[in-house]
């Protein structure tokens, strides 16, 4: 199979992601043993996504901060504000039980997803920013995701920061310095696995949320509509409010739906890798699984509507060219 078909049938998996999600979560349903063995592999899982995360970057990624600091720093603002709040405030709502409540705010308080990347460059965003926002709030989120939780959740379940803080090391920061590391000096190598990483990238997702749903399915039959409610409601306050605080602060209408997509779109992966690592209970891993779900349902259909109305075209990165 030459190097064209290879592109176009890693295209074809990740294009239908959120199939494979629904086929694998309703698998897991039926068949929970065959899924519950992924279990020891999530947070592994997780490392070699992020590892991809970081072939996919380049030094020029980050030197884009210098060169345009005031959106990303309303990006970053945005996100590390809206997210995690409006999980407190939703949990609050809705009166959540104690580990959902929990899990809600441990995705609210992720960073960026590199989902997020995929669905600008289809929107028409300005991609460059997406992957500099997706790269400043992973490495922020090694201080602001525990703490964050420390103060939010900390009344729902016992929270203990440090812990956090060096997981988020291991299977985030680590493995993307690696992927970053690989590529400044294998770049030629690493251009032959960009078909396939992304594919991995899926697979593995995909596995996880499976894995979750087959270890929560009988809560999720007595809270699942509950669930999918809060976190549909999450996401879509993510998308609303980003792009409200990128347009009162000023950004033109590309880069308002570029952080409104990277606001709303969460590492909904490392949510569930922390939450089975620090809390016994699984359902605190439950709403970010969920979340994967809804965000790669809501994140196509915002990138469709937004695409047939663009004010300028989109600039690239290694990050979109990946993933194309």
């Amino acid at each position: 199979m030459d190097l064209l078909a290879v592109n176009r049938s890693a295209d074809l998996v990740v294009r239908f992601f959120v199939l494979w999600v629904f086929l694998a979560a309703g698998a897991a349903l039926i068949w929970p043993a065959g899924f519950t063995w992924f279990q020891p592999l999530i947070i592994p899982g997780l490392g070699v996504i992020m590892f991809g995360m970081g072939t996919a970057l380049t030094i020029a990624d980050f030197k884009r901060v210098a060169e345009q600091p005031y959106p990303v720093a309303v990006g970053l603002v945005a996100q590390f504000l809206i997210m995690p709040f409006m999980a407190a405030a939703i949990a609050k709502l809705f009166e959540l039980p104690a580990p959902i409540a929990a899990g809600l705010i441990l995705v609210g308080s992720c960073p960026g997803g590199t989902a997020s990347n995929v669905i600008t460059y289809l929107a028409k965003g300005d991609v460059a920013l997406s992957v500099t926002m997706t790269s400043c709030s992973t490495i922020a989120s090694v201080v602001a995701t525990p703490y964050l939780m420390l103060w939010l959740a900390g009344t729902y379940v016992s929270v203990h920061p440090l812990e956090l803080l060096l997981s988020i090391l291991t299977v985030v920061i680590f493995p993307v310095a690696a992927g970053l590391i690989v590529r400044q000096f294998l770049a030629v190598r690493v251009r032959r696995l960009e078909a396939v990483l992304p594919v991995v990238s899926v697979a593995l997702i995909v596995l996880v949320v499976a894995c979750i749903v087959a270890l929560s399915r009988d809560q999720l039959f007595d809270t699942g509509a509950l669930v999918f409610v809060t976190v549909a409601a999450h996401n879509s306050s993510g998308l609303l409010l980003g792009y409200a605080m990128a347009k009162l602060a000023g950004l033109d209408a590309v880069r308002c739906r570029t952080i409104a997509i990277e606001v709303g779109m969460q590492n909904s992966g490392l949510g569930v890798a922390l939450a089975r690592k620090h809390f016994a209970d699984v359902l605190v891993a439950l709403p970010a699984a969920i979340f994967s779900v809804v965000q790669n349902i809501t994140g196509p259909a915002v990138a469709n509507l937004w695409s047939r109305n663009s004010p300028s075209p989109a600039p690239r990165s290694g990050a979109a060219r990946q993933i194309q």
